[in-house]
């Protein structure tokens, strides 16, 4: 049957010499796998350029139940992104954040709450030139809350990333943010991407908070692996 649905690409494979395979995330769907034939053609009705991370798409798909590997009849950019594709530090978090988007959404059924909030999230980034290096962090503590393991917020002094709250003791294991950043946490947790900017942190200490999230999503998401692109965000912000 044909399906009107949005979309976001998250990974794209070579097919052929001029198809691909993309992993895209639907709002009515979930996480389908497209082939798209003559992608990689100069002339392509669905080019490469389309498929970029972060665009957001409308598709209309032929959905078969019967089959892992679906097909699009027409899609297109909406809203088509002005800055992401240009601006090399966006770029990089859209890398970034992409990939840790693969590795959660292999795992969620169609969710469009899920969806909204990442079309909400993507065209913020596009529209704003403020508080880019914490806007992974935001990202990624919002997201939490719609994969089910948001950690309860509290005023207690340490974070037991393991089990996914604050706690009186110190873990006894290595999973754990304690003063201040368990602090930095707290606000991480509660911040709005409009004021992604007010939270003040220090290269290393943002770096450190990044890696403790990644760490965190490792422990609650099965087969979570190592994240590539992770180095490319630290060399932006780096410098």
């Amino acid at each position: 049957m044909l399906l009107r649905t949005k979309g976001i690409t998250l990974k794209i494979t070579n097919y052929s010499e001029s198809s691909v395979v993309a992993q895209i995330y639907t709002e009515a769907a979930g996480l389908q796998s497209y082939m798209i034939n003559g992608a990689r053609k100069p002339k392509a009705k669905i080019s490469l350029n389309m498929l970029q991370p972060f665009h957001l798409l409308e598709l209309i798909v032929y959905q078969k139940e019967t089959t892992n590997l679906q097909r699009i009849k027409e899609a297109q950019q909406s809203p088509v992104l002005r800055s992401i594709p240009l601006d090399i530090v966006k770029t990089s978090i859209a890398l970034f954040l992409n990939e840790i988007l693969y590795k959660v959404l292999r795992h969620q059924h169609p969710d469009p709450f899920l969806y909204q909030f990442m079309e909400n999230s993507i065209i913020w980034l596009d529209q704003t030139n403020e508080g880019l290096a914490n806007y992974p962090l935001i990202f990624l503590a919002k997201l939490t809350h719609y994969l089910g393991f948001k950690p309860e917020i509290s005023k207690k002094p340490y974070v037991d990333l393991m089990e996914g709250k604050f706690t009186d003791q110190l873990p006894g294991h290595v999973y754990t943010l304690q003063s201040p950043h368990s602090d930095y946490f707290r606000e991480i947790m509660d911040c709005s991407y409009s004021a992604c900017n007010k939270i003040k942190l220090k290269r290393a200490d943002r770096s450190y908070l990044l890696q403790k999230l990644i760490d965190y999503y490792r422990l609650h998401t099965e087969n979570f692996g190592e994240i590539n692109s992770l180095y490319i965000l630290e060399e932006i912000f780096g410098n």
